[in-house]
């Protein structure tokens, strides 16, 4: 099993502006894919067999086992079936059905999962983005925290597979984002430094600062205003801004920090999609769990 290695974040330096990068990495879930409407889709189907009657409890739970157990699967403390019964004993538990047996968990587990796959949808500026930059040749790359075998089918799914160049996954890297050695070995597939590079996600922790410690340019996307007050981080609402930045839009070019938008800002606060909640999907930490719905 891989493991989150500790390291000094506040002691990093911010890569330099890069207005051309020699290749763009991008997260997965919720950044690409709509992971966060996926898994509602899932975790609904899990309330109506269980009888629950609450979303906004059942999300906030969700999000917050999720979080406890995936990071225990990372650290090597569960299986990745156990940590999965994890999560779904949560929900009964929180339904009025403690002590749920193995086989009744893999089972409810088993239809969250046909639920999340038939809601894969990626978001309306992906495939224009993509194609631009790598139109404008711009090399591309995934690096995400999710299982290998479903980051595959979610890409192939989206019909995005072809413009990557490299996919790295945690699970067969041996190694998860926020630890620089992920970030490190997608750079070392495409023969590219890591200060010539660009990540962009949506989480702060795994992300934006596992980009800056690994010496890569972090661009952190928020695309419904969670993330106040990264002023030091440049910070995008949609990934077309990601064109002008990388000097691959019709705007002139400009240094990254230049043209991305704090969140702070009012002009650049994106409203939530009707009846979503407000708190962040990732639970309660800032960064979330290592990437926002492991499977």
């Amino acid at each position: 099993m891989f493991a989150l290695l500790p390291y000094a974040m506040r002691n990093e330096t911010m890569p330099d502006p890069s207005p051309t990068p020699a290749a763009i990495f991008f997260d997965l879930d919720d950044t690409l894919l709509d992971d966060h409407a996926a898994s509602s889709a899932g975790l609904r189907t899990l309330m109506d067999r269980l009888g629950h009657p609450e979303f906004t409890a059942a999300r906030r739970l969700w999000d917050v086992q999720t979080d406890i157990s995936f990071n225990a699967y990372i650290d090597g403390r569960l299986t990745l079936a156990e940590q999965r019964r994890e999560r779904v004993r949560a929900l009964a538990s929180q339904a009025g059905h403690p002590d749920l047996p193995d086989e009744h968990c893999d089972e409810l587990y088993q239809l969250y999962l046909r639920s999340h796959r038939e809601a894969w949808r990626s978001f309306p500026d992906v495939a224009p983005v993509l194609g631009e930059l790598a139109a404008a040749g711009v090399r591309l790359g995934v690096i995400t925290n999710g299982i290998e075998s479903f980051q595959h089918d979610k890409l192939a799914v989206l019909d995005i597979t072809h413009h990557f160049h490299t996919i790295v996954c945690a699970d067969t890297a041996r190694v998860a984002k926020p630890d620089p050695q992920i970030f490190h070995t997608a750079c070392r597939h495409l023969d590219v430094d890591p200060g010539r590079c660009w990540h962009i996600g949506d989480q702060l922790r795994a992300d934006a600062l596992g980009a800056v410690a690994a010496g890569l340019r972090p661009v952190l996307l928020d695309r419904h205003a969670r993330h106040h007050g990264q002023n030091d981080i440049a910070t995008i609402s949609g990934l077309d801004e990601l064109l002008p930045m990388s000097g691959n839009g019709e705007d002139r070019p400009r240094p990254a920090m230049e043209q991305a938008r704090s969140i702070g800002s009012p002009d650049s606060a994106a409203a939530p999609p009707s009846g979503q909640p407000p708190a962040p999907q990732d639970g309660v930490t800032a960064g979330g769990p290592a990437d926002p719905e492991p499977q």
